[in-house]
């Protein structure tokens, strides 16, 4: 009755999609807020933007997990 739920591998795939999603948006707001300041500090803004590249890299190799091939 109280048994765990198993996800299967693309269920656990489209919440790690989901949670990345938010990830990218979370430091768009942040790389926002910090080149919104008087003295923004670049470093700072320029890591942030790499995580984000590797971010969307990553969303980008779910996706096409997720979605099969179709050969036409």
């Amino acid at each position: 009755m109280n048994a765990p739920m198993e996800l299967d591998a693309q269920e656990v795939l489209r919440v790690k999609l989901a949670a990345l999603r938010q990830q990218h948006r979370d430091l768009d707001d942040a790389i926002a807020a910090l080149q919104a300041g008087p003295a923004a500090d670049q470093l700072a803004v320029r890591r942030l933007k790499k995580q984000k590249l590797r971010l969307k890299d990553e969303i980008a190799r779910i996706e096409d997990i997720l979605t099969p091939d179709i050969i036409a």
